[in-house]
């Protein structure tokens, strides 16, 4: 097979890494891509988000299945496009990607099936969206209802945070993605991630992980898009997992094929949990970053033969065969993320890291200038490690991330300890 992964972030590198590995891999190709995936597949200069030109490419170079990683190609309508021209895609259509590209859709279609989320109420003017702040207090959550770059939510524990937030909004922050906003009950719990894929018809769960937004140790500083993942995530048992299905997912991909919209891709839903309940706080329409990395890091080769199932409506001829592992990653960060930080600082002696399956530098924001890998972003590199136990995956990650030699990064160094 011909394959083309659209992105080059974290996410990316860890589905190039895990399809290349399967044998029906002919030729891999990634779009833009970056350093580290660079090496194990051909990048290529692409606009991601022009489904015409995504489409022309694929007839360019004979390509056999397109695996969309971001969500903006996918709210673009690039999946559309690719269906269209009869390509196999992986993503959702841009009418079923709306479940991560507005948070009052998503809340509208809760409230429609009946799925458990936090009470809400949606607002497109500053001045009634202030007068119920004033009503309902703090602490309460505000959200820009467009896509945002996962910059537009707010935990407001003060209402003036909350006042604040919401002028941020309107007064532009976000651009055209908080012309309305969202605000939210504000839930207390655990939080984890949930992993289903769905072909329009089948909902195929394939893994748990538990993501550290937190810049600083002990969950503490501003939020960030993800400093560090485990899978699977304890917390997220087989019972709740059943319960998740039961009452959350399955109700979802029923009611989007009800309008019309069937979901095709991969349905990611962040969840609340309490008192061994589970309620929804949001869904994402692609994997996440890093938790990509740790699921990828476990699924191997076998990601590919479920994702083609999933693009083919085959979803029902498949089963995930977990191994009895587990999987951690550590974000290395540029000094002031995220906030300012600076581009273009060089990360030395990758060459003599080691890379196998149990042990994988994925390079995130990180480009080729003059024969070195320079810094690119802001999330730089996720130094994963997999094993036995969640002690050993994570010993293992924290040493790889210790032998980068990159004096203008950072790190979390308590990744896992809410399982640990």
């Amino acid at each position: 097979m011909n394959i083309l992964i659209l992105g080059g972030g974290g996410r990316e590198h860890a589905l190039a890494w895990a399809i290349r590995q399967n044998p029906k891999c002919d030729r891999l190709i990634v779009a833009p891509g970056n350093a580290g995936i660079a090496a194990i597949a051909r990048c290529a200069g692409l606009a991601i988000e022009d489904g015409p030109a995504v489409v022309a490419f694929c007839e360019e170079h004979a390509i056999d299945l397109v695996v969309i990683g971001p969500e903006a190609p996918l709210a673009a309508g690039v999946a559309d496009a690719l269906r269209t021209a009869g390509i196999p895609v992986f993503g959702p259509s841009r009418a079923a990607a709306m479940l991560e590209a507005s948070k009052a859709f998503t809340k509208e279609i809760c409230d429609a099936c009946g799925a458990p989320t936090a009470a809400w109420a949606r607002f497109t003017d500053a001045t009634p969206a202030h007068a119920h702040i004033a009503r309902t207090g703090a602490p309460i959550v505000i959200k820009a209802d467009g896509l945002a770059a996962g910059k537009g939510v707010t935990v407001a524990m003060t209402e003036a945070e909350a006042t604040d937030a919401i002028d941020a909004a309107f007064g532009g922050a976000f651009g055209a993605a908080g012309a309305e906003v969202v605000i939210e009950e504000f839930m207390e719990g655990e939080e984890a991630s949930f992993f289903v894929l769905c072909d329009g018809n089948t909902c195929l769960p394939i893994g748990t992980a538990q993501d550290h937004k937190r810049v600083g140790d002990g969950d503490t500083g501003p939020n960030t898009g993800g400093m560090g993942a485990y899978s699977p995530a304890p917390v997220l048992t087989e019972a709740l997992q059943a319960q998740v299905m039961a009452q959350i997912v399955q109700p979802t991909v029923a009611e989007m094929a009800r309008r019309g919209t069937p979901f095709q891709g991969v349905l990611y839903a962040g969840l609340m949990i309490r008192d061994g309940q589970a309620r929804l706080v949001e869904y994402n329409v692609r994997f996440g970053d890093p938790e990509c990395q740790v699921l990828m890091m476990r699924l191997g080769a076998q990601a590919l033969d479920l994702i083609h199932a999933c693009a083919e409506g085959r979803l029902a001829e498949v089963a995930v065969n977990w191994a009895d592992d587990h999987a951690l990653t550590v974000v290395l960060a540029a000094e002031g993320y995220p906030g300012d930080y600076a581009k273009g600082s060089v990360i030395a002696g990758l060459d003599a890291l080691p890379e196998d399956s149990a042990q994988m530098l994925f390079h995130a924001g990180t480009a080729q200038r003059d024969g070195q890998v320079v810094a690119n972003g802001g999330r730089v590199l996720a130094a994963t490690g997999r094993g036995a136990t969640l002690a050993e995956a994570r010993d293992r990650a924290y040493a790889l991330a210790e032998a980068v030699d990159w004096p203008q990064g950072f790190m979390r160094r308590d990744i896992g300890w809410r399982a640990l």
